[in-house]
């Protein structure tokens, strides 16, 4: 049977250029990279340059990139009690949806954010309401929704959240999801030992349809441990054999894999190569 293709890749800074990113994912045996859309920590965001945009455009369709990921900043919370940090979530996930515009069917990964103490129940109708208001039927971008480790006041830990959030939204044709291996191992949910088991509940709850990337991430805590400590691929308590088996399976065939281990491109590579081994 021939191998499938994997499109793995690392979270890259973009502050030199966006074409400048993916010069560096090229540089270490990526075939797709992440990044951010501005400031992880908030603000306001930069003008794309279109020429850098089409130089990045570019360069993917000439080393057959996979999908690219952008990630919300990490303040983006649309489900907080705070109406000044809600106000923030609308303003910036409309404003990123009409930037990757630049960078035409890619996807929009974001944290479903924390209801701080509202109940898990009002943090999904926040969120919901958001995304209703927001998504539009002439974007291009498909927006993710991340599965969390299910700490403190997250939704998203439970993949029951996540299907309730979906339904709730009108045009789901716009989303998807991004499974993070560290953080459902951490939600209890055991990749390392039951891969095929996991993905059975993923289906019949929220359903694989739904899958549009990963982040492939060691974990540094046991399972259910509720804890979004990210370790480097073989040196968590995942493991390198299980990670593999997880890079390599069919039911992620085609996705973007993306690493967001504590290394720098360098090291990254050396992660991507390890991966690629069967």
């Amino acid at each position: 049977m021939e191998q499938q293709t994997l499109y793995l890749g690392c979270h890259l800074s973009n502050a030199k250029g966006y074409a400048a990113a993916g010069r560096v994912a090229l540089a270490i045996g990526a075939n797709t990279f992440q990044f951010f859309t501005r400031n992880p920590r908030g603000g306001s965001a930069k003008a794309i340059d279109p020429a850098d945009a089409e130089a990045l455009n570019t360069l993917c369709r000439e080393n057959q990139f996979g999908t690219l990921v952008a990630h919300a900043p990490y303040t983006l919370n649309p489900c907080s009690s705070d109406a000044k940090v809600r106000d923030f979530a609308y303003r910036c996930f409309a404003e990123d949806l009409a930037r990757m515009e630049a960078f035409p069917n890619q996807v929009y990964n974001f944290h479903p954010g924390s209801h701080t103490g509202q109940g898990i129940e009002t943090g999904i109708r926040l969120t919901a309401e958001l995304l209703n208001d927001v998504l539009t039927e002439e974007q291009s971008t498909t927006v993710l929704i991340e599965t969390m480790s299910g700490g403190g006041s997250e939704i998203g830990g439970r993949f029951e959240q996540i299907a309730d959030l979906l339904s709730r939204i009108q045009r789901q044709e716009k989303m998807g999801v991004c499974l993070d291996t560290c953080h459902i191992f951490a939600a209890g949910y055991d990749v390392k030992n039951d891969l095929d088991g996991v993905l059975a509940q993923f289906d019949q709850i929220i359903g694989l349809k739904w899958l549009r990337a990963l982040h492939l991430n060691d974990s540094l805590f046991d399972l259910g441990g509720g804890k979004d400590r990210h370790a480097r691929i073989g040196e968590g308590v995942i493991g390198l054999e299980a990670m593999r088996k997880v890079a390599h399976h069919p039911a992620f065939a085609g996705l973007p894999m993306i690493l967001e281990t504590p290394n720098e491109p360098p090291e990254h590579g050396d992660e991507i190569r390890l991966l690629q081994k069967r």
